[in-house]
């Protein structure tokens, strides 16, 4: 049953951590899983949380650690002897202890490495923190079950035997040959149905998906979406294996990306941390930048329409169709620029498909605007029939308003798709491209879009 954290479970909690209600307390831990043992203690105060993480067994406690959010587990890690740190990295695979450590100062960090029981361990450790940690080096562990490719399929259930207690999970038996090299995998089905004395090398598939160690997390987690993969291998440059990826660090990838995205497609830089450890510094930091920037963007607006005073000085009613038209190549742009910065994303578009692109949101954008114009002019048309606010002169007006409207949307459309291809071009990252920023650009070119064609249907009135 999945777990949900009441406020009422929060209050006796509370009120036994006060009480020291030890029975209580490792009844309710005992029955939790390690996510909620921490999505409690993120909501704890620091003490109340090292009061309960002394409760906790051994690979409990391990397992809530990496779970947590990262200033309670720095918290908890600094009240932490180098031994103790140890020991908990001992139970913990490679990857996690990796990530764990990474946080700890240098100094701390030689510590701890040299109090951890298992030498291999601390190596694995040392390995994968000389990798970028945005790169699949930096996602993987080291902990796989792999077997020659001249053994037999019973002597490859002894590999496996012996292995075990290193590997949590097994999904698959890697095989490889003399040198370490990746050859195949060998599925546990294949394995348990295959006679005890077939060979490896008759029974494996040689059709494995594999990344390099150099391979970005982005590229990791589009090669398991592809292939619906819950594990993937590693190999360096040589094509050695040296790790596994699991679905769940790519989990906490795309959610790390997605966030990224979203927040920068908001107008603002991306937070490092969650958004109530944001510090009121960092938030100003992160989000003022962008708004001045969009700022000084919408001042070239009201430059804009300094060139068509005349224009407005002699049709008043000109003023009322602003807002209406720089909305509509606003949300055009915005509608577009995510469509795009989300297929990047996920892989489904590439720059080389720009012009595919530029064809598809052209027509989009030419239907849409028209869709909008023929509104647009109704309703000048419809109001003109009750109301005399338009004069003789207002299907004029409706004209204006009209291709203005197929005008700007078809301009918006394009530039919402061009400009995050424009960035990712050139090695940017088209999430920058953000909603806001679109359609500060198309309000200015907007304007002239909207004075353009009220010059050209209005020119006898204006004059």
């Amino acid at each position: 049953m999945q777990f949900e954290l009441t406020d009422e479970f929060f209050e006796r909690l509370q009120l036994a951590i006060d009480s020291k209600d030890e029975a209580f307390i490792e009844s309710q831990l005992k029955e939790l899983y390690p996510p909620d043992i921490a999505e409690i203690f993120n909501k704890l105060e620091l003490e109340q949380v090292k009061f309960l993480y002394n409760y906790l067994e051994e690979q409990i406690a391990a397992d809530v650690l990496v779970e947590l959010e990262e200033d309670v587990r720095e918290e908890i890690l600094s009240s932490l002897t180098s031994k103790e740190i140890a020991e908990q990295l001992d139970n913990m695979d490679s990857d996690d202890a990796a990530d764990v450590i990474a946080e700890l100062p240098d100094k701390v960090q030689d510590e701890v490495l040299a109090q951890l029981e298992d030498s291999e361990q601390a190596s694995d450790i040392v390995d994968l923190l000389n990798y970028d940690e945005n790169t699949a080096g930096g996602l993987m562990a080291k902990e796989l079950i792999r077997v020659h490719v001249s053994k037999t399929s019973i002597e490859c259930v002894r590999e496996i035997r012996e292995q075990a207690d290193e590997v949590e999970n097994i999904y698959a038996i890697y095989v490889v040959d003399d040198d370490e090299k990746l050859l195949g995998l060998l599925p546990l089905k294949k394995l348990v149905i295959s006679p005890t004395r077939s060979k490896v090398a008759d029974i494996y598939d040689s059709k494995v998906i594999s990344v390099k160690t150099n391979a970005s997390a982005e590229e990791v987690a589009n090669v398991m979406d592809k292939y619906n993969l819950v594990v993937l291998p590693v190999v360096d440059v040589l094509g050695r294996l040296v790790g596994k990826i699991t679905i769940d660090d790519v989990v906490d990838v795309r959610r790390e990306e997605e966030t990224e995205d979203v927040q920068k497609m908001g107008a603002m830089e991306a937070l490092e941390e969650p958004y109530m450890n944001t510090s009121f510094g960092q938030m100003i930091k992160k989000r003022a930048g962008w708004l001045v920037l969009l700022f000084l963007g919408e001042t070239l607006t009201a430059t804009a329409m300094s060139f068509f005073e005349d224009q407005i000085t002699k049709a008043v009613i000109l003023a009322l169709f602003i807002p209406l038209i720089i909305a509509s190549g606003g949300n055009s742009g915005s509608q577009a620029s995510t469509l795009v910065i989300r297929a990047l994303a996920l892989g489904e578009i590439t720059v080389r498909d720009w012009m595919k692109i530029v064809k598809k949101e052209f027509y989009t954008g030419l239907v849409i605007g028209l869709i909008l114009g023929l509104i647009g002019f109704l309703r000048i048309a419809l109001w003109a029939y009750f109301v005399d606010d338009y004069g003789p002169h207002w299907y004029l007006i409706g004209f204006t308003v009209g291709f203005s409207l197929v005008g700007v949307v078809l301009w918006g459309t394009l530039m919402g798709s061009l400009l995050p291809l424009f960035l990712k071009r050139f090695g940017l990252d088209p999430a920058v491209s953000s909603a806001p920023f679109v359609a500060t650009l198309v309000d200015v070119t907007g304007l002239v879009i909207y004075f353009s064609f009220s010059m050209f249907f209005l020119k006898g009135i204006l004059l």
